[in-house]
């Protein structure tokens, strides 16, 4: 069973992401290529709190996606068997918002592996803050070559 919690720098050496798109703080379960939990402390210091929106933050949802697909590629890459390729997003489906997610929050990214076969998968995510649902997806990705 990996040491868990995992912090910055333990995602930063699976995770190609860097500052300001890394959207993963901290794991604290993993199951290699079965099951993953992800925490985004969300701060009113994000770049995108500027402009989205004055005078009310709310965290774009397509960044929400992007952290539960983080939390996703870091359970696809810990154990280090496609250390020389990169899981990309194919497709999302059944995208639902459920509440929003501001400065103060943390988010929660539950995921889990549906398939994978010949480079390409799909994963089941659900982002929560304080136990309650704040959007839910499923997604499609393959793996790239780096280049």
């Amino acid at each position: 069973m990996p040491n868990v919690p995992m912090n910055i720098q333990e995602i930063e050496k699976c995770l190609p992401h860097r500052y300001p798109m890394l959207l993963v703080d901290r794991i604290t379960e993993i199951e290699p290529m079965t099951r993953c939990v992800g925490i985004k402390n969300v701060t009113m210091n994000e770049w995108f709190f500027t402009g989205h929106y004055p005078g009310m933050p709310i965290m774009p949802g397509v960044l929400i996606l992007e952290s539960m697909a983080q939390t996703g590629a870091f359970m696809l890459l810990y154990d280090g068997g496609y250390a020389d390729r990169v899981p990309v997003i194919g497709s999302f489906e059944n995208v639902k918002f459920r509440r929003k997610v501001v400065p103060g929050d943390q988010l929660v990214s539950t995921i889990t592996l549906l398939k994978f076969k010949s480079g390409v998968g799909r994963i089941a995510g659900q982002a929560t803050v304080d136990g309650e649902l704040a959007a839910s997806m499923e997604m499609t990705f393959m793996f790239v070559p780096k280049e």
